[in-house]
């Protein structure tokens, strides 16, 4: 009866023992962070346990092999790098590393960015690997893209000007008879025109008719950007517009010069190409702020002055004049 006591004591040890192990395997794990974590290419289950117990990942390295090997199922984990939740368990860590769901890490290009910006944007996203040269102006889709720890800056850019090419070639199949422009290359131009001169999604199209209908009867375009790119790439200007820049013969001034610029001036979005290849039915050729943020159009300018001379006197009562 004694020894038939101690095998019993013994077995609920081992039960006990066994409960406690498992729960080490599946129950909450000892980060109190999300942890980065990195498999590099060919590493085994073993260097991989070692490296999350020195990160604080795991509370073992040498029970996670054990359990690894007991429950894993025999799978192999994947190089890459992964983001461990908060308190994760070493089970579902294990099938994190299995599943190879890596950690996506993202580059946002805002629409009308130019490409210095955008030149930026990727030389500083951590992760990157490698050098890239400014892209070529408005050959960059505005989008959020995903990207791995350790993919190229060059393999990335590559990928945000495919978009625009695709995008561009796509769009200008369905653009409307009669536009004012004639090359899907125009189309960019004048769409990252139409992109720096109004933030308003409901004015897009409104403002490339304007623009289409100024270069179908030959008058100036006169937007302000295009004075500005030459002098910053597209940068912030930072003050006001001098008279001498605004006389100044450089290819992108659409003050001293007729027509489109010779290259695009941002890189525009998915919206304003559309708006410029499917612009609004109007007969205006001219726009001025409303003091809304949008802005109030006009067919001759008679109406365009009175409205600058509105303009004027909400600025007045603002203290801006």
């Amino acid at each position: 009866m004694k020894k038939f006591g101690c095998v019993l004591i013994l077995v609920a040890g081992l039960v006990i023992a066994g409960f406690v192990a498992l729960q080490g395997w599946g129950g909450t794990g000892p980060s109190n962070r999300p942890i980065a974590f990195v498999v590099p290419a060919g590493a085994s289950v073993g260097s991989a346990a070692t490296a999350l117990e020195k990160a604080g990942a795991i509370r073992s390295a040498s029970r996670f092999r054990l359990f690894a090997r007991v429950f894993g199922g025999g799978g192999s984990i994947k190089a890459g790098e992964y983001e461990i939740p908060v308190g994760a368990s070493a089970s579902s860590i294990l099938d994190l590393l299995q599943s190879g769901k890596t950690r996506q890490r993202f580059v946002a290009v805002p629409e009308g960015l130019p490409s210095v910006l955008v030149h930026d944007a990727v030389m500083h996203a951590e992760g990157l690997t490698g050098t890239v040269d400014t892209p070529r102006e408005g050959s960059i889709l505005p989008d959020s893209y995903a990207f791995q720890r350790g993919d190229t800056r060059t393999a990335v850019v590559g990928r945000m000007q495919k978009a625009m090419a695709d995008y561009l070639a796509a769009a200008w199949k369905t653009r409307k008879p009669g536009i004012a422009v004639s090359t899907p290359e125009q189309a960019i131009i004048l769409a990252s025109i139409v992109e720096k001169e109004t933030g308003k999604p409901s004015e897009r199209r409104t403002v490339a008719a304007v623009y289409g209908n100024r270069l179908r009867v030959g008058m100036p375009l006169q937007a302000d950007p295009t004075v500005i790119y030459p002098i910053t790439k597209g940068r912030p200007l930072g003050r006001r517009i001098r008279v001498s820049e605004l006389r100044a013969r450089n290819g992108y001034n659409t003050y001293a010069s007729p027509g489109l610029p010779v290259g695009p001036i941002a890189n525009p979005g998915r919206a304003s190409i559309d708006a410029v290849l499917d612009p609004a039915r109007s007969s205006a050729l001219y726009f001025v702020a409303d003091g809304t943020g949008g802005h109030v159009f006009a067919d001759t300018l008679d109406q365009h002055n009175a409205n600058v001379r509105r303009w004027y006197a909400i600025r007045r009562e603002r203290g801006e004049m």
